[in-house]
């Protein structure tokens, strides 16, 4: 049963907060996804990044996060500003109009979180963390074994 796999119920648990957290900024009538507010949030605490690094923090790749800055660039929420040393690249910047949909839209990411970890203790919270990044290391490239010696294992 799929209910018994912890990936299957990690995804649905992502997937109802995101759906749930989508309608409450679409019930405030704010125009902005989910995705769109993580770029800007992302931009707003290091506008050094590149698109690259952008999309690895959004967990998205790089021609969705293109679509995304092009469109918040389009809405007057990011703007482009030339690097003074360096003419052929630019920096992404977040503008006015952009910080104020980010502080329109915090107190409604917090009512979400708020909700969604109900009834769940700080120490739950803490080993779920824990558990969480003891996961990701153990699935990051740096963990994976070389090919070679995963080959000379199954032979």
């Amino acid at each position: 049963m799929l209910n018994n796999v912890l990936f299957y119920s990690l995804d649905k648990a992502i997937r109802r907060y995101r759906k749930f957290a989508q309608a409450n900024i679409d019930r405030a009538g704010l125009n902005i996804t989910i995705d769109q507010w993580l770029v800007l949030r992302v931009l707003l605490e290091d506008d050094t990044l590149t698109q690259t690094e952008i999309a690895d923090r959004v967990f998205k790749d790089q021609a969705s996060v293109a679509r995304i800055i092009a469109l918040l660039i389009k809405r007057g929420l990011l703007v482009t500003e030339a690097l003074p040393h360096d003419g052929r690249r630019t920096q992404l910047r977040v503008t006015l109009a952009g910080q104020q949909m980010l502080d329109a839209v915090q107190p409604i990411v917090l009512n979400n979180r708020q909700t969604a970890l109900q009834g769940i203790s700080e120490d739950e919270l803490t080993l779920l963390r824990q558990v969480l990044e003891r996961i990701a290391a153990n699935c990051s490239p740096a963990r994976q074994p070389p090919k070679s010696e995963i080959l000379s294992k199954t032979i």
